[in-house]
């Protein structure tokens, strides 16, 4: 028996739908995968959940900024790295509503993920022609453990779009080496169509550099599938047109490099703890064991059962197969040497479909390697596990192989019997799809349950927004993580200068807050019940006598100077 994964042709390289299938059935399916996925998050949006945080209300900060006008922020308040993209999206919508919110900061980031799921079942039908593989990998990516959707709908920056734009990527590569000059396809189109394609993978790339570079990996992996099938064409118009518009994205990056010469890389670094310290054994187990089911959605609200740990074992296996899978189809010749004519929308050249799984499996281990060398994997697995978000655009390439193992097992011998060894394959592989799926069920229902927490969490944060407003209380001190949050939810109406927990200055993100404090008479403090900053507050209250005005509401203390 020869051992391999068996694949089918449709065209040349893909399976052809299921016997028996109505047709429709599987594009019904997929468009109810797709609405339960928006749907669960818009249900989320609306429930004040995940739950938000001041780094997100400095990006609506940055929104509401540029809604009145006032301000064009380059990166990220308090930072030079990470675009604020994000913030421009939202922007619009302020100003539509007339004033900011968190459901208007998060709308654009809904719109986002449902590009995202849209582009990768896509992706999915171009890569493999399989529609109902294609249905598989909507209904994975609909569910949405905490990680999940926090790093898909928070506007903290780069998250959010970097998946649609990873996925975006690829499709271009894939439609861009599949109507190459002298190819026969049905996707080649017009001229003037390829060269709009060209563009908007430069402008894409380059937009994404400014954005967020933990996307570089899937840029420099789609990258190289143009350089590999479309070389020739790169040293004319597409490849001017590709540079310019990929210098036209990174527009913002360039041009603030060149007026501050600060290079930008030199923060990214340090953000990914260049400046800190973590042993081998802690960075191995972050970027290993507990930083892959974590970052891909297996895992329950910041913690990760041991039976979750699972994935972190099957990773691996699935990397090497799916790598070696595309390996040899892409040294297979194409049935024609200027490939399949196109029998369909979906047809593609089985070397291009390799060619581009075997990149998304790439930029997969590039990004695992690049996560698990850095420090923060040893020193904050649990939240810096959101650096491999991206990940998930490379799940169709990742889940082909086992897909097409379960449906048709091992390849099976020249007598067309199938053996003992190609059962059990597509037993294993069934398991492991069911796996896959349950366990990122049970990692969404587990985050859904949280809901009602953050709800009355939201609740009691407006409570104390209302309350400032009628005690009049415009200016105030407090935590770094409290600060930017409620100058945001007030729209600036109370402006906030953060403190340490000793009440020494903390870090501003945006300064003019802290100058405005620093220029009012006497202004508040708030802390969370219960915080140290709390307990200082009070043996303040207690050690001077007079001094300060309690004022308590559910959550939160507020102090108010005589």
């Amino acid at each position: 028996m020869t051992v391999g994964v068996r694949e089918q042709p449709r065209g040349a390289d893909s399976p052809r739908p299921r016997p028996g299938a109505r047709p429709g059935l599987v594009g019904w399916l997929t468009g109810l995968a797709v609405l339960a996925g928006v749907g669960y998050r818009l249900w989320l949006l609306l429930h004040a959940a995940p739950p938000t945080n001041s780094d997100e209300a400095t990006m609506g900060l940055a929104a509401l900024h540029i809604a009145r006008g006032e301000g064009f922020p380059v990166w990220f308040y308090g930072q030079q790295y990470m675009g604020t993209l994000e913030a421009y999206l939202a922007a619009p919508v302020f100003a539509l509503a007339g004033g900011p919110s968190l459901l208007g900061l998060r709308l654009p980031t809904l719109a986002l993920y449902a590009l995202f799921l849209l582009l990768t079942w896509r992706l999915t039908l171009r890569l493999t022609g399989d529609r109902w593989f294609g249905l598989l990998m909507v209904a994975l990516l609909a569910l949405g453990s905490d990680r999940i959707v926090k790093n898909q709908l928070i506007a903290g920056g780069g998250y959010p779009e970097m998946n649609a734009a990873g996925a975006a990527l690829a499709l271009l590569a894939v439609d861009l080496a599949t109507g190459r000059p002298g190819r026969r396809s049905a996707v080649t189109g017009r001229p003037g169509w390829r060269l709009a394609r060209w563009a908007a993978w430069g402008f894409l790339a380059g937009l994404m550099i400014w954005v967020d570079p933990l996307v570089l990996p899937y840029v420099a992996a789609t990258g190289a599938v143009l350089v590999g099938f479309c070389h020739r064409e790169l040293w004319g118009a597409a490849g001017a047109l590709l540079g310019a518009a990929a210098v036209l994205g990174a527009a913002p990056l360039l041009l603030h490099s060149l007026l501050t010469g600060r290079n930008p890389l030199h923060a990214v670094l340090a953000a990914g703890g260049a400046n800190a310290t973590a042993g081998w054994p802690d960075r191995l187990h972050g970027g290993l064991v507990l930083g892959p089911p974590l970052g891909m959605g297996f895992c329950a609200p910041g913690q990760c059962a041991t039976w979750q740990l699972w994935w972190a074992l099957a990773l691996p296996l699935l990397l090497a197969i799916a790598a070696a899978t595309a390996w040899r189809a892409l040294r297979t010749p194409d049935p024609d040497p200027a490939g399949p004519a196109a029998v369909g929308p979906e047809a593609v050249s089985p070397r291009v479909a390799a060619a581009a799984r075997l990149a998304l499996v790439l930029a997969a281990v590039a990004t695992l390697g690049a996560y698990t060398v850095s420090s923060s994997a040893g020193l904050t697995a649990v939240e810096s596990s959101r650096y491999l978000s991206c990940l998930l655009i490379s799940l169709p390439a990742l889940l082909w192989p086992v897909w097409a193992a379960a449906r048709h097992g091992l390849r099976p011998p020249a007598t067309g019997r199938r053996g003992v060894g190609s059962t059990l394959a597509r037993s294993v592989a069934v398991v492991l799809l069911a796996a896959t799926l349950g366990t990122a069920a049970h990692a969404t229902g587990r985050a859904a349950q949280t809901v009602p927490t953050t709800r009355a969490d939201e609740a009691r944060h407006t409570e104390l927004v209302s309350t400032l407003r009628h005690l009049g209380v415009r200016h105030v001190h407090a935590g770094y993580w409290t600060c930017n949050r409620l100058t945001f939810a007030s729209a600036e109406q109370v402006v906030c200068a953060v403190v340490d927990d000793t009440l020494r200055p903390g870090f501003d993100r945006y300064p003019a807050y802290r100058r405005e404090v620093d220029g009012a008479a006497a202004p508040a403090w708030v802390a969370p019940a219960g915080s140290p900053l709390a307990e200082v507050l009070d043996e303040r209250q207690r050690s001077t006598p007079g001094s300060l005005d309690l004022v308590t509401i559910e959550g939160w203390r507020i102090y108010l100077p005589r």
